[in-house]
């Protein structure tokens, strides 16, 4: 049986050079940023990391070596979401055989499938590797939106271990929950979509997020499965606290907001590859205010200019 995820899943920028190389001992400092900060798993190379503008070669290559890096007991998911069924199961077989911990899929973009379509591409690619998979609900970015049905379709699968939800209906967070499915409900972290904490009070099981590249800390304890009314209290307080950072988080496309942010505290980041470019000055202004206001630096030692 497959280990599914819980807690805070960190959806990991891809750190660049200046030169806009793909930075990979940046991949490692981030690494090891996040073991030690309670993050439980992480997801390289989803839409945080810029994926879709990252080579085939490179795709594999950012596989190859992050693979290789020390995660302490951090599971290591990659984005392989190909632009057919076919070349998403060789980048699922490809993550399996270099030693990753599991792998997420979405509906390809651009070709804006009908849920049946997505559903039989879902259960194909689980039906050619034995390997933990999740699936990202992300109309957004992609327009397909699965109904709490079709995710209880591909819930059915045994490699099918984790859904992230980024619809805006609690409605169909409350059905997941309630169908009690053999898989781990996390949702995103936009306070804008507003799940957070409905998916949590209604026993999911973490959050698939992207803020967490910030406040890793923070993130965890939002993050963490109410098991107590300690935790219940402890996520809403850290969710009101931080609540400046996760809406700065948002504030521009992902993850420009995140990495503009990133980089301008000292984090292995470096630049947006084109045509996305760094944040505007002034927004990029608000969130080291913010780093300041939540004591961040303190907190992490971020670099700050003063």
């Amino acid at each position: 049986m497959h280990k599914k995820p819980d807690g805070s899943f960190v959806a990991l920028i891809t750190p660049m050079n200046a030169d806009g190389s793909v930075d990979l001992a940046g991949f490692g400092s981030l690494l090891d940023f996040h073991r030690q900060n309670h993050t439980k798993a992480i997801l390289i190379m989803g839409s945080t990391g810029e994926v879709s503008m990252l080579t085939p070669e490179e795709r594999r290559m950012i596989i190859t070596e992050t693979a290789k890096m020390p995660r302490g007991d951090m599971l290591l998911y990659f984005g392989c979401t190909g632009s057919n069924t076919q070349g998403t199961i060789d980048l699922v077989r490809y993550a399996k055989n270099q030693g990753g911990d599991g792998a997420i899929i979405a509906a390809p973009s651009y070709i804006c499938a009908d849920n049946e379509s997505i559903v039989e591409y879902v259960l194909e690619v689980c039906d050619a590797v034995d390997f933990p998979i999740g699936f990202y609900n992300n109309p957004p970015r992609v327009k397909t939106d699965l109904h709490w049905t079709d995710i209880q379709r591909i819930s059915a699968h045994p490699n099918m271990v984790v859904l992230k939800e980024s619809t805006t209906r609690v409605g169909q967070v409350a059905q997941v929950c309630r169908a009690d499915l053999d898989i781990s409900v996390m949702c995103c972290c936009s306070p804008n979509l507003g799940l957070v904490i409905p998916t949590m009070a209604l026993g999911g099981h973490g959050t698939a997020n992207m803020t967490g590249n910030i406040i890793p800390r923070e993130m965890a304890i939002i993050s963490k499965p109410w098991v107590s009314g300690e935790d219940a209290f402890a996520c809403r307080s850290a969710w009101l606290r931080n609540l400046p950072m996760l809406h700065f988080a948002y504030a521009a496309v992902n993850p420009v907001s995140m990495k503009s942010l990133m980089a301008a505290v000292g984090l292995p980041a470096g630049p947006l590859r084109k045509p996305l470019r760094a944040a505007d000055p002034s927004l990029l202004e608000d969130g080291i205010r913010i780093v300041r206001e939540l004591e961040l630096d303190r907190a992490y030692g971020y670099r700050l200019a003063r």
